[in-house]
């Protein structure tokens, strides 16, 4: 099976700090994959490499083979690569509704000026079922009139998907989804993946939880200062010479036995 997304021998630096050192990994279709690593390990900077809002200094990135790593967010988003951020931010004076359909706007809102008054209203209706059905498996629906910044931050956290959703990724990937979630939101999010899962979705997972990674996650791929050093299973972390080392620097670790 082909993969889904390639990052090959890719790196990064800010100035003379050079956060990704010749980052090489593959996400075959259907996974659901965590990233993990101490922090200033490089997660972040490597999600925003994958996803354009970091330009790479070497390497290359290709989605479904071809290449993504030199052309804006807007097109990677609508090559069918979506994520999240780990803190979302909601505008005030818009509803839970209206962010899901401006989400659509950002997507699809082209389609309107080429076809047309009529084509922009059936685009539209589309748009509007396909946030009502999302809002609804994303357990938002009796929230939907609401402002979009009175939302937790977990249902800001579950908008944030949403919105991603609505471009229609065949590869979605998320930044710290349950960071500062209460447990019962936690749960649902939890379901939520894994109903996008089952329907066919990849996923990869910024995630330091390690109870959600084990319960979520079918591999892990581990960062330590800018360099993958390890690709498992979850109930292998514990285990794994080089996490251990990354994490607490070769002692035993009991948040990753705990997982």
């Amino acid at each position: 099976m082909n993969p889904l997304l390639q990052v090959k021998d890719i790196a990064k630096a800010f100035g003379g700090n050079q956060v990704l050192h010749g980052v090489d990994f593959s996400i075959a279709p259907g996974e659901i994959v965590g990233l993990l690593g101490p922090n200033g390990s490089g997660k972040s900077t490597l999600l925003n490499t994958v996803t354009g809002f970091e330009a790479i200094d070497r390497g290359a990135i290709e989605f479904e083979g071809r290449r993504i790593d030199q052309v804006p967010a807007h097109r990677i988003v609508a090559a069918g690569v979506g994520r999240t951020f780990q803190l979302p931010s909601m505008p005030r004076k818009m509803s839970v509704m209206e962010v899901a359909m401006a989400a659509a706007t950002a997507h699809h809102g082209v389609w309107g000026t080429l076809l047309g008054l009529a084509g922009a209203r059936q685009a539209e209706a589309a748009a509007h079922a396909k946030a009502t059905a999302l809002l609804d498996q994303l357990l938002l629906t009796h929230v939907r009139d609401l402002p979009a910044a009175a939302l937790s931050g977990g249902q800001k956290k579950l908008l944030g998907i949403v919105c991603a959703l609505m471009g229609e990724p065949r590869l979605l990937m998320l930044d710290e989804p349950t960071a500062g979630v209460h447990p019962n939101l936690r749960r649902d999010i939890v379901a939520a993946l894994q109903r996008l899962n089952a329907q066919g979705m990849t996923l990869v997972i910024v995630e330091h939880d390690m109870h959600f990674i084990r319960e979520v996650c079918t591999r892990c791929i581990v960062l330590d200062r800018g360099r993958i050093v390890a690709s498992c299973r979850p109930d292998e972390l514990a285990t794994n010479e080089h996490v251990v080392q990354a994490y607490l620097g070769g002692a035993a670790n009991p948040v990753l036995e705990a997982a």
